[in-house]
C-alpha cells in the first residue's frame, strides 16, 4: 500500500510508556520510523508513567530502549532529532485530576499537535478506566482535531468479557475511533497472503475445494514462557495465539476477493469467514481441539524446565502452553476442506507457516510403475523467520527408471539490502494516517471468540489432567488425531520428507 507523507502531525501519548512492550516495541519502532522520514516534524510523542522522573530521566530510558533493541551505535544526529521528540508526563491512571493536568500540557498548540493518538500499552483491566476519564475530561473531544486510542490485546478473556469490553469502549468512542492492534497483522508475509492471492490470476481457479486438500496453519516457538507466567498462565495458547493471530491469518487464507482494497471491505470478507466456521458443539471439542504442556528437555543443545517449573507457575497448572484445533469453513468455497491450526511454547524451532495441501490427481497414472504413490503438492508460505514462497512439484528422477522426487520452486519475498521493518512500524504509521486495515473492527474479535469459546468452557472444567511433549519436540504426537486423512500429518519444515 503506498504510504502518505504527507500526513498530519500527531501526538502520541503512550499509557503505559515505560514498560516492556514499549521497551520492546514501541519506542523502537517510533524511532525507526524517525530515522526513515516517516514522521512529520511536528510530531510529539508523550510518556505517561507514575514515576516522578524529569523529562531528562525519561529521554535517557528511551535511549537505552532503542540501543537494546537495534544493537548498534545510535546516529548522533538523528537521536538528536528524534529527543526533542520526546516529552514526559507523570500521572495516575486512577486519578481523574490527572487526566485534567494532561489535558491543560496538551492544549500547548506550540508543542503538540492536536491530533491525539492514546496508547494504551496498560493491563487490560485498566482500558475501561483509562477511556472513562479521558472522555469525561473532554480528551476525546474532535473540535480541534481527531482524537484515536489504540487498544493492545487481550481484547476480553472471553465471548462475555469481549462483550462487555466492547460496551463499555462504545459508550466513550466511535468505532472509527477505535484500533484494536494484533501486531501479527503488521508483519510483511501476512500482508503477502493477499497479494499472493489476489494480484495472481493464475492461483485463483485451484484456490478451492476441488483441489486443495487442507490447510495447516503453524506458529511454533522455541522460547518457554519466561516472564510472562503470571499473564501466561491465565491466558494459555489458545487465547494468546490462535483466537486472535492464526484465526486472522485463516481468514486471510479462505476470503473471498473484496470489492475494494479499503480498510471497510476488506474486513467484511474476514468477518464472512469467520462466520461461516462451523461451530463446535461442547459434545465435539475432543475431536476438534488438543491442548498439552510442555516437560523438560532440550533446546538448542540446553537443557531445560518443565512449564511447571518455571517461575510463577503455580504448582499443579493445566494452562496449555500447546493447542491445536480443527476447523471447516461451511461455504462455497471450502465446504469439506479442513483448517488445522497450531501453536506451542518450547518446540523445536521458531517457525510461523502456513502451508497448503493439495489433492492427489483423480488417477493413479503410474500405479503399473516403480512409483507406488506420489507426494502431493504443496504450497508454503513462510512467516518468520524466513519471508519466503515455496511451491512444491513431483518430477522425473533422471535415468531409466520411472521414479519420481519432489522439486521445489522457492522464492524470497526479501532481496539482498532491503531493509527489513518490524510489524510495529507499519501499525503505528497506520494510526496516524488512519488507515484501519490491518485493525480489527469489534465484529471480528466477537465472531473469533466465538470460534474458541465453547474449547475455553470445556477446558475450564478438566483441571485434573493435561498431555505433555517434551520441550525441543515437534509437540505432542496425540494431535494427530486431528487429522482426517491417513496421508495428513503436520508440516513443521521446509523439508517434504522431514
Amino acid at each position: 500500500m503506498a504510504r502518505d507523507e504527507t500526513h498530519d502531525g500527531c501526538t502520541y501519548v503512550i499509557f503505559g510508556a515505560t514498560g516492556d512492550l514499549s521497551r520492546r516495541k514501541l519506542i523502537p519502532a517510533l524511532y525507526r520510523l524517525h530515522a526513515g522520514g516517516h514522521l512529520t516534524a511536528e510530531t510529539a510523542i508523550v510518556a505517561c508513567g507514575r514515576r516522578a522522573w524529569e523529562r531528562e530521566k525519561w529521554i535517557d530510558t528511551a535511549e537505552d530502549m532503542v540501543r537494546n533493541k537495534l544493537g548498534a551505535e545510535l546516529d548522533h544526529e538523528v537521536w538528536q532529532r528524534f529527543r526533542d521528540r520526546l516529552h514526559y508526563f507523570q500521572g495516575d491512571l486512577k486519578d481523574p485530576e490527572s487526566y485534567s493536568a494532561l489535558g491543560e500540557a496538551l492544549s500547548d498548540t506550540e508543542r503538540f499537535p492536536q491530533n491525539v493518538a492514546f496508547y494504551m500499552s496498560i493491563r487490560p483491566a485498566e482500558f475501561g478506566v483509562v477511556i472513562q476519564h479521558l472522555s469525561e475530561k473532554g480528551l476525546l473531544d474532535e473540535s480541534h482535531g481527531w482524537r484515536r486510542v489504540v487498544i493492545e490485546k487481550p481484547f476480553g478473556y472471553d465471548l462475555e468479557s469481549a462483550i462487555a469490553l466492547q460496551n463499555l469502549v462504545g459508550r466513550y468512542l466511535r468505532e472509527d475511533q477505535v484500533f484494536r492492534i494484533d501486531h501479527y497483522l503488521g508483519k510483511g508475509t501476512v500482508q503477502n497472503v493477499q497479494v499472493f492471492r489476489f494480484a495472481n490470476v493464475m492461483l485463483e481457479p485451484l484456490w478451492n475445494r476441488n483441489y486443495i486438500d487442507h490447510v495447516q496453519i503453524t506458529h511454533a516457538e522455541s522460547l518457554g514462557v519466561g516472564g510472562r507466567a503470571a499473564y501466561y498462565d491465565g491466558a494459555g495458547a489458545l487465547r494468546d495465539m490462535i483466537q486472535s493471530h492464526l484465526l486472522q491469518v485463516l481468514t486471510l487464507v479462505a476470503m473471498e476477493p473484496p470489492v475494494s482494497m479499503d480498510s471497510e471491505s476488506m474486513r467484511d470478507e474476514k468477518v464472512k469467514v469467520l462466520k461461516s466456521i462451523r461451530p463446535i458443539p461442547t459434545k465435539a471439542v475432543n475431536a476438534h481441539a488438543f491442548r498439552a504442556q510442555y516437560g523438560a528437555g532440550v533446546v538448542d543443545g540446553e537443557k531445560v524446565h518443565a512449564y511447571l517449573e518455571e517461575p510463577e507457575v503455580p504448582a499443579g497448572s493445566v494452562c496449555e502452553t500447546y493447542a491445536a484445533l480443527k476447523l471447516h469453513i461451511d461455504n462455497w468455497r471450502w465446504r469439506g476442506v479442513p483448517f488445522y491450526l497450531q501453536t506451542g511454547k518450547r518446540l523445536a524451532r521458531d517457525q510461523s507457516l502456513v502451508s497448503i495441501c493439495f489433492k492427489e490427481p483423480p488417477q493413479q497414472f503410474f500405479r503399473h510403475t516403480q512409483i507406488q504413490r506420489m507426494t502431493p503438492d504443496w504450497i508454503l508460505l513462510g512467516i518468520q523467520p524466513t519471508e519466503c514462497l515455496r511451491i512444491e512439484l513431483n518430477v522425473k528422477e533422471p535415468g531409466l527408471q520411472m521414479r519420481t522426487r519432489v522439486i521445489s520452486l522457492d522464492a524470497n519475498l526479501r532481496r539482498e539490502g532491503e531493509a527489513v521493518t518490524e510489524a510495529y512500524e507499519e501499525l503505528l504509521l497506520d494510526i496516524i494516517e488512519g488507515d484501519r486495515s490491518l485493525f480489527l473492527r469489534y465484529d471480528e474479535v466477537e465472531y473469533a471468540w466465538r470460534v474458541v469459546d465453547p474449547i475455553l468452557r470445556l477446558w475450564s472444567t478438566e483441571r485434573d489432567y493435561i498431555a505433555t511433549y517434551p520441550a525441543g519436540s515437534w509437540g505432542p504426537k496425540e494431535s494427530m488425531r486431528l487429522f482426517e486423512g491417513e496421508r495428513q500429518g503436520w508440516r513443521t519444515s521446509w523439508d517434504p520428507h522431514e
